[in-house]
């Protein structure tokens, strides 16, 4: 029997389709979004130099647009494991003849930045959402501008490095609760926050895999989770495999995000990912 998606009776709190209220989205509405990666830079670890040009970059903004993204995300530093630092100026140099042309395409723009110098000026080109890889734990000033500015902060679990002894899930909900207390004093409102477990930051594959499991128990903080496992080194160590050929594993462990307790992906395959939760969806409606 075929099933016509489009009619299909949605699930509750359960839509992939570009969020009509505009560049401000409300993350605790329920609903499921996707987020484009672009990464200007030359050595992020799956498309380093890929989108490195301005017109590159552009056109694939512009194509992740038409796939269905509801939110790009664009980075001017790379964090894979053993990334070379760059400045401030630098990364503000290599988002400024871009961010403003990105914002432009109508669609809210994260900038992913550990630096509070370089998020507000992503802000100022017309960026609204902070993507934070050290959860406001990394630069003091970070909480204040989101406070100021009033955007909504993606707060990321990470480590310097894994330690396999520890209880990942445990070391975790301790780790946003130094965020959340970061936040508040700040003056951040609880509404504007999400919180990413951060899969492939400063974890083994077994931690990976337990954090993917055990999303659920994220929820305790009534906070949108986030999930990025995006072609991460993890699914190569499960299946030898280069991170462009990884996209199999990717749609896995997102699906399973999603299903327990995921509200945002963060994908490179932006229209890849929108067909298999379609797919998915539809089976759920049957």
């Amino acid at each position: 029997m075929a099933v016509n998606v489009c009619k299909a009776k949605r699930v509750e709190n359960f839509s992939i389709y570009p969020d009509k209220a505009g560049m401000d989205p409300n993350f605790n509405d329920g609903r499921l979004r996707l987020m484009g990666i672009l990464n200007v830079t030359p050595d992020s670890f799956s498309d380093g130099g890929k989108h490195f040009h301005e017109a590159d970059a552009f056109e694939a903004a512009q194509r992740m647009k038409g796939e269905g993204a509801d939110i790009l995300d664009i980075g001017a530093e790379s964090t894979r494991p053993g990334f070379t630092p760059v400045s401030v100026d630098e990364e503000i140099s290599r988002l400024k003849p871009l961010i403003s042309k990105i914002a432009d395409l109508k669609l809210p723009v994260s900038i992913d930045t550990t630096k509070a110098r370089v998020a507000a000026f992503a802000i100022e080109q017309g960026a609204g959402i902070i993507n934070d890889i050290w959860g406001l734990q990394k630069d003091n000033e970070m909480a204040r501008l989101a406070a100021v500015k009033d955007v909504p902060v993606i707060l990321m679990h990470n480590r310097a490095e894994a330690d396999d002894k520890i209880d990942i899930m445990a070391e975790m909900q301790q780790f946003f609760m130094r965020s959340l207390e970061i936040s508040d004093a700040a003056g951040v409102k609880r509404g504007r926050l999400v919180i990413d477990p951060g899969i492939g930051f400063g974890k083994t594959l077994e931690q990976n895999l337990v954090v993917l499991k055990n999303i659920a128990l994220l929820k305790r903080f009534n906070i949108p989770i986030l999930v990025g496992a995006s072609r991460k080194s993890f699914i190569g160590k499960i299946v030898e495999s280069a991170p462009q050929q990884r996209l199999a594993g990717t749609i896995a462990a997102h699906l399973a995000a999603v299903k327990n307790g995921a509200s945002i992906l963060r994908v490179h395959d932006v229209a890849d990912m929108k067909q298999a939760l379609l797919v998915d969806e539809a089976i759920q409606n049957a």
